[in-house]
């Protein structure tokens, strides 16, 4: 049997093939490591965890201190441009930073798993890190755990903090801004 052909995609293939068709709009796809992912459709439980996390962090883009930006890619390299649940970054304004966040844009990455816990963990948490992503949180609807990597490097994130309900957490870069664990969980 001839052995099958495999190429990795920069983000410039993945954008001319959503331009000539090949990726539909409403396709929910995302570029990690240049292989195109399927996205896991977002259950009940799951959106209403994003949701959570994004008013809950709407307080610090009221005071003008981030952006949110909800499932939207962040290009972190010539072949990675995953879609965060919640990508937490430096503060958007309307004519300025017209392309996607940039890894130097992003404070912390949030990602809400159930059926896609594994994925998750195998490949987008050690990706977040390689690219100097300084905080990436992962929430376990399963077993209702926040996993919060910290400490990134080439071969993963040093830190891995488990919480549960009743414990606190504060984004690295917003110590005084802290969060229920609790308040996230559906």
């Amino acid at each position: 049997m001839a052995e099958a052909l495999k190429r990795l995609f920069t983000r410039d293939d993945y954008y001319a093939m959503a331009q000539a068709g090949i990726l539909k709009p409403d396709e929910r796809v995302e570029l990690i490591e240049g292989v195109i992912y399927r996205m896991h459709p977002a259950g009940n439980r799951r959106a209403l965890c994003i949701t959570l996390l994004n008013d809950i962090l709407a307080v610090l883009a009221a005071e003008g201190r981030i952006s949110v930006s909800p499932q939207n890619p962040v290009h972190l390299n010539d072949f990675s441009e995953p879609r965060a649940d919640l990508a937490v970054v430096q503060r958007r304004r309307a004519g300025l930073n017209p392309a996607n966040p940039i890894s130097e844009e992003v404070y912390f990455l949030i990602d809400v798993a159930d059926s896609s816990l594994e994925t998750n963990q195998q490949s987008k948490m050690p990706l977040y890190a390689r690219c100097g992503i300084p905080e990436a949180w992962l929430v376990d609807l399963v077993k209702g755990i926040l996993e919060v990597h910290r400490d990134p490097g080439l071969d993963g994130y040093r830190s891995v903090q488990r919480l549960r309900r009743g414990d606190r957490i504060a984004p690295l870069a917003f110590p005084d801004f802290e969060i229920a664990v609790e308040s996230i969980l559906p």
